[in-house]
């Protein structure tokens, strides 16, 4: 009976301790593989720090999905092109986009993205400026997401755009487009203090869902190109501005003297055609100094309203060709 129980613990023991050497075994091959496989997926990607938190983005990603319009901007700007994106809610896509948004898909507006869609596009990176938190948690779940940093004020965009650069491992090729950017603006501000020396310039907005238009204002994202470029606003336009520090200045047929200027660049938003024509043929309006010189211009709120660096050229072309008659490459 001594001698089975002796054996009985001996097979005991063993058994014991080749289980132990076996899960010793196991758990360091568990922990290499884990370690092997953790290793070469953050070296196939960078974390990035954002608004919403961190996220691992791929070094090259091949299918970017952008969520707006101002994303969309950036990226095509560094050479890149998205599977998809999202559509502006007020206005068509302006005319800096021309001729790089083929077979890009549209993923609907961008206040209600197509979330099935989104699914089955299998993008690898998602970036944009305009979405929840709770939105984030879902597309995060689709691919890596980054939350960009809205910038309303002044310039606040090229510090999007680098963030963007940053994003997609783009930070020289940022650095030079800004760099021209601003040999553009030089130029442009250099002609117009030669031909024009000081004028006055306002900046309206019609909007389809807004009851009375609103000015662009020295802090928005036009109001600052304007700034840059040596143009001025009316007294009482930078007075408001500066009281209330803000981009966009809501005013009646009242206050016209607001936006009372040598020059008036309108943008008009889908469907608000009815409410310019309703200042329009006002007497207020008719007596303002830029409808009586025929110096009032309609442009493009696809790039005058928001944007970033394609946009920000295209204001530029604009307020070349309309105060100078000439294009940006063939000013004296």
């Amino acid at each position: 009976m001594d001698k089975f129980i002796s054996r009985y613990l001996k097979l005991f023991f063993l058994i014991t301790v080749t289980l132990v050497i076996i899960t010793a075994c196991h758990n360091k091959l568990l922990k290499n593989t884990l370690y092997h496989e953790t290793h070469l997926l953050t070296s196939n990607c960078r974390v990035i720090q954002h608004e919403q938190g961190e996220t691992c983005v791929p070094l090259q990603p091949k299918r970017i999905m952008v969520t707006d319009e101002i994303a969309l901007d950036a990226v095509l700007a560094l050479g890149l092109k998205p599977v998809a994106a999202g559509e502006n809610t007020f206005a068509s896509r302006g005319r800096h986009y021309l001729g790089k948004t083929e077979d890009i898909i549209s993923i609907g507006k961008d206040i209600q993205l197509n979330i099935e869609k989104m699914i089955k596009l299998h993008p690898d990176l998602i970036v944009g400026f305009y979405f929840t938190p709770h939105e984030y948690k879902l597309f995060s779940q689709i691919a890596p997401t980054v939350k960009l940093e809205s910038k309303y004020l002044k310039d606040g965009w090229k510090e999007s755009f680098q963030e963007v650069g940053e994003i997609l491992g783009k930070k020289e090729q940022t650095q030079n487009l800004l760099l021209q950017y601003q040999q553009r603006i030089k130029q442009l501000r250099k002609s117009i203090e030669q031909k024009l020396g000081k004028i006055e310039v306002s900046v309206i907005r019609f909007g389809a869902s807004t009851a009375n238009p609103s000015i662009e204002t020295i802090l928005s994202f036009t109001g600052n190109i304007l700034q840059e470029v040596g143009l001025s606003v009316p007294i009482h336009q930078l007075q408001a501005t500066t009281t209330q520090n803000t981009a966009f200045l809501s005013f009646s047929l009242e206050r016209l003297d607001l936006l009372d200027a040598d020059v008036l660049f309108i943008m008009l938003d889908q469907k608000a055609e009815n409410s310019f024509k309703r200042y329009q043929q006002s007497q207020l309006w008719q007596r303002l100094k830029a409808f009586k010189t025929n110096r009032v211009y309609i442009v493009d709120s696809g790039h005058w309203y928001f944007g970033n660096i394609l946009a920000a050229n295209a204001v530029l072309e604009d307020i070349s060709k309309y105060l100078l008659g000439t294009g940006l490459n063939n000013q004296d």
